[in-house]
């Protein structure tokens, strides 16, 4: 399990307009990086997943239970190959892409439009788990090679909530150099009043790229501030912390060996003197000697047993 704490990513809620709308802000320089440091991605593929694990943690942060989740699949029909976030209530967020070393030219280097690495012939899903029942799953089809876009999309039409989403992932040549997000959504009380989703698409619009602002120097509160500060705006004063975060384990892969069976079990002892398994999400190492190994046959054997 990797755990990233005191990175200094935060985020913050907002609402304005005696709460007819809805604003959260997020910066996620660290855990970005964090995360392109793990699975040794290129500059290209750092901004695809950044930016996705960005929109998963703004839109967990509108869930209501401590350990609700929101996954978003990004499966485009370009070289990237699917792009996966998993991100909790609670600020945690992990993810992969497909192809981590995959880097093409762009047309302008901080655009956050992915171009032919994404593709726009695909889907983009996303699975909202409250904690318990069954998980709520929603699926569109890409309209853009920019995520954010496809994540608004995905909002106004499935979900059925006017919303504005901002992301983005500047690098260097040191690595990831700011990172972060912004999302707005009008609240069903205020969905009827016309001129108010006018002026927050014209303010939206005007709103410089999120990532330069916050490269110049502004902080979440400030943007906000800029924002929404005429229209009754409340900033909640607690900032969360977020953080790159798996959810993988030692035990977890013990279990998961079990389901190869005796023989290939054996088979892991004889040729290997054990198994290795690397975390999809986290490219976490994981090492099981044949002691481990042999426990697990002597488990196996018991529930056969006693079955």
């Amino acid at each position: 399990m990797v755990e990233n704490f005191g990175t200094g990513d935060r985020l913050i809620r907002a609402t304005a307009v005696d709460g007819g709308i809805k604003a959260v802000a997020v910066t996620t320089t660290n855990l970005t990086a964090e995360a392109g440091r793990r699975h040794k991605m290129s500059a290209l593929t750092t901004k695809a997943l950044g930016q996705t694990m960005t929109a998963a943690l703004l839109l967990a942060s509108g869930m209501k239970q401590p350990q609700a989740r929101v996954s978003i699949r990004l499966n485009g029909d370009g070289k990237l190959g699917l792009i996966f976030a998993d991100a909790g209530f609670d600020g945690t967020v992990r993810g992969y892409v497909d192809n981590p070393s995959l880097e093409l030219p762009l047309s302008n280097p901080n655009s956050l439009d992915l171009g032919s690495a994404l593709g726009t012939n695909g889907f983009i899903q996303v699975i909202r788990d409250v904690g318990y029942g069954t998980p709520y799953s929603g699926n569109v089809e890409l309209v853009s090679s920019e995520i954010s876009e496809n994540i608004t999309y995905y909002l106004v039409s499935s979900e059925q909530i006017p919303s504005a989403l901002l992301t983005g992932v500047l690098t260097d040549d040191n690595g990831v150099d700011v990172a972060g997000g912004l999302l707005l959504q009008i609240m069903p009380q205020a969905r009827r009043d016309y001129n108010l989703l006018e002026l927050l698409d014209s303010r939206v619009k005007s709103l410089s790229e999120f990532t330069a602002l916050l490269k110049q120097g502004m902080t979440l509160r400030q943007i906000i501030e800029n924002l929404l500060g005429d229209l009754g705006l409340n900033i909640i004063p607690e900032e969360q912390p977020v953080k790159f975060k798996c959810r993988c384990t030692f035990d977890r892969v013990l279990g998961a060996l079990r389901m190869f069976g005796e023989a290939e079990l054996r088979e892991m002892i004889n040729e290997d003197q054990g198994a290795e398994a690397t975390c999809q999400f986290c490219s976490e190492i994981y090492r099981a000697d044949r002691f481990d190994l042999e426990k697990i046959i002597l488990n196996l054997q018991e529930s056969a047993k006693s079955s």
